[in-house]
């Protein structure tokens, strides 16, 4: 069983002639079109040649849209952030395919220049039919294009303002190396391990090392953030959205209205946070807490758990739910298609990576205990997902981030129950606590996020800049406010902001509350019924067919309606009764 990226899937080495090929490929492909459909007009206004110019553009899109040389030097850069020769080929790969793409721009921005009574025509169209959702989203986006030329150097500029900025800031984090019992070990790792240490003295000796080390980067990382903030700025100001996170919301393909309900809904409901936060107080038996012991577990259950295991526990609850589910987990671990353990210079968290017409790939930090058991089944959920999703055709086999957080949470979801079911008594009030934190994390945590990205953007765009000490107050302002009186946090709390990858992809924090939120409904759906799960598998194999609520409705989910949010919020508050009625 292979525990590092069998990269060898994409290419031979970074040295492959296939690479030059490749990119040389992508370009060759732009160019045909761009000299076929430059000077066409005809296609926008008859139904029957803009479905023959939207074939040739989806084959197009099959053919270049996974960007298979560049996906391959980031996977590499993603397990050695040292590797210069890497960094210097995803710069110089990402220049020349944004030149390509430039070529075909003119097509999307041609479409949404449609006169308004022919778009309304062409959605209407049997013809079109297959095309429809991609027509409505250019549509909808075109109210926010520039001119071809601006788009273009837009494009162009968005590697050295914005990429390369984060990417530095990364490469300096994924470096770092905090002190642990006289060892020193990558800084990902310490991150994981912070919260398995029982030892409170422990526990917050190595959070206070890490914050120490963020602190030491703090300095570049605030040139970083206010850099790309300001970046985001411009380009609002230039494409006339009105606030920092509409482009991403309409980007998502949600609904500006549902999204401001769900931040609503969970911002005024942080009393719950708190609330639990008192219990785990109580649990821990201390005076306060403090940042490292924000996600501390309440006991253990199980002093470790290494990846076979892990592997297998997953691997049940997959094929327990779809045979299709298990077969995927078992390609993935004999294919080499996941990166187990944490080593310097890789990348710290976990993530799912894929595209099309490429092999998926899941990047772990696996520390052997109950959390990594849970974020396997998270991101092999992303990882279904994604596979499943190449059912459809190529224009929506990229799904939008709101769908993928569901499908993530769900199979969390059924992995935790597989393995609380196994629990004594003890330990089941350790894991429903675990279990309530996670919703905590995934829900309260991140829409305090969304809350100080906000207010981050608004200052910025307000006073020109901010100070890294004044970043660093936001963040414990905005952690404050659902963490609650049972914390006391540290001045150094607050230079966490270097850690947060999210922070630099504006609001992708809100899909993480909006899909676990969602997942509970298909759950409760699923224990209800086990019949479900055939709805649960036409929403993985809709990719970005619709839009999320869309998708949703048509399993029979109607995620618009009035207090959907708020009887996900009971579930959890019905968990912390559970707990407080346990101890």
């Amino acid at each position: 069983m292979k525990k590092t990226w069998n990269l060898k899937l994409l290419y031979s080495s970074p040295k492959d002639p296939h690479i030059e090929k490749d990119v040389r490929s992508i370009e060759g492909a732009c160019q045909r079109f761009a000299h076929t459909y430059r000077k066409r007009t005809d296609y926008l206004t008859d139904a029957g040649k803009l479905y023959t110019a939207l074939r040739v553009y989806e084959r197009l899109y099959e053919e270049t849209a996974g960007s298979k040389p560049l996906m391959y030097f980031w996977y590499v850069k993603e397990v050695d952030s040292s590797n210069a020769y890497a960094e210097a080929m995803i710069n110089k790969i990402t220049d020349r395919l944004t030149k390509a793409h430039n070529k075909i721009l003119f097509f999307d921005l041609s479409l949404g220049r449609i006169d308004i009574k022919k778009q309304k025509q062409f959605l209407k169209s049997k013809k079109l039919a297959k095309y429809r959702y991609f027509l409505k989203k250019v549509f909808e986006e075109s109210k926010y294009d520039l001119t071809e030329k601006e788009e273009k150097v837009l494009n162009l500029k968005s590697m050295p303002s914005h990429s390369l900025w984060v990417s530095g800031v990364e490469k300096a984090l994924n470096a770092k190396q905090v002190s642990f019992k006289g060892k020193d070990i990558p800084i990902a790792e310490a991150m994981n391990k912070v919260s398995t240490l029982t030892s409170v003295k422990e526990r917050r000796v190595l959070s206070n090392n890490v914050m120490k080390s963020l602190y030491s980067m703090s300095d570049f990382s605030e040139s970083e953030m206010n850099a790309v903030y300001i970046d985001k700025k411009i380009d609002d100001e230039l494409r006339g959205f009105k606030k920092p996170y509409s482009a991403t919301i309409l980007g998502y393909g949600n609904s500006e209205k549902s999204v401001l309900n769900l931040v609503g809904s969970v911002s005024n409901s942080f009393s719950l946070s708190r609330r639990f936060y008192t219990l785990k107080k109580k649990l821990l038996k201390l005076d306060h807490l403090e940042y490292a012991d924000r996600i501390a577990h309440a006991g253990s259950i199980r002093k470790t758990i290494p990846f076979a295991e892990a592997l297998d526990i997953v691997r049940t609850v997959f094929y327990g739910v779809d045979t299709k589910y298990g077969e995927i987990l078992d390609s993935f671990v004999q294919r080499g298609q996941i990166d187990v353990y944490s080593e310097k210079g890789k990348s710290s968290g976990a993530f799912c990576s894929g595209s099309i017409g490429l092999p998926t790939f899941v990047l772990l930090n696996h520390v052997n205990d109950i959390n990594s058991v849970l974020t396997l089944g998270h991101e092999m959920g992303h990882a279904v997902h994604t596979e499943r999703s190449k059912e459809e055709r190529p224009l929506y086999q990229h799904y939008s981030i709101a769908t993928a957080e569901t499908a993530s949470t769900f199979f969390e979801t059924l992995v935790f129950e597989h393995i609380f079911s196994s629990l004594s008594e003890k330990e089941q009030v350790v894991a429903l606590h675990d279990k309530i934190q996670e919703d905590i994390q995934t829900i309260f945590r991140q829409i305090a996020f969304f809350n100080f990205e906000l207010e981050l953007h608004n200052l910025i765009r307000s006073r020109g800049s901010l100070p890294k000490e004044e970043i660093a107050v936001l963040l414990n302002k905005h952690m404050k406010a659902y963490l609650g009186p049972a914390f006391k946090l540290h001045e150094k709390d607050g230079y966490f902001f270097v850690a947060v990858s999210h922070f630099r992809r504006f609001f992708y924090v809100y899909s993480y509350a909006y899909g676990q939120l969602v997942s509970k409904e298909l759950y409760r759906r699923y224990k209800e019924d086990n019949g479900f799960s055939a709805n649960i598998d036409q929403f993985l194999t809709s990719g970005g067919n619709d839009s999320p609520e869309n998708i949703f409705k048509h399993i029979g989910v109607d995620t618009t309606r009035k207090g959907f949010f708020e009887s996900g919020l009971a579930e959890i508050e019905s968990d912390i009764r559970k707990l407080e009625k346990r101890i």
